[in-house]
């Protein structure tokens, strides 16, 4: 059973930056798949963030963060990352990083259905 398990989250102010990073156990790096950032605001949907299919390293970016964040993936510790800079009140929620052995694709990737497996999350938290 895959499981996946996020670490980075924090509390800064308005403008600065974090980084979280989701290292998933009892995958296979023999063959490429998709890992996805999510987050979920109180009283809001989970939304995609960002992924990144393993396979050729293509991004995929909501457009609320676009150039903001940096998504990236290391094979060899089956870890994504994810970067975030120039922080905004409205980026705060709980973050989920998210898989599948299907491959990301433009038309679904931010797709909650898309994923197979979840992690527990990690809360970011800005302040203005």
């Amino acid at each position: 059973q895959v499981q996946l398990l996020e670490f980075g989250g924090g509390s800064v102010q308005a403008g600065g930056s974090l980084r979280l990073s989701c290292t998933a156990s009892a995958i296979s790096s023999a063959f490429g798949y998709c890992v996805g950032w999510f987050r979920q605001a109180p009283g809001r949907e989970r939304e995609g963030v960002a992924a990144i299919y393993t396979g050729d390293a293509s991004t995929y970016y909501v457009d609320s963060v676009r150039g903001r964040f940096t998504i990236s993936h290391d094979n060899a510790k089956k870890t994504a990352y994810l970067q975030m800079n120039s922080l905004m009140p409205e980026d705060s929620a709980m973050y989920y990083c998210a898989l599948t052995g299907n491959g990301c694709y433009a038309k679904n990737w931010a797709w909650t259905d898309a994923m197979s497996y979840w992690g527990k999350g990690t809360l970011v938290t800005i302040s203005s």
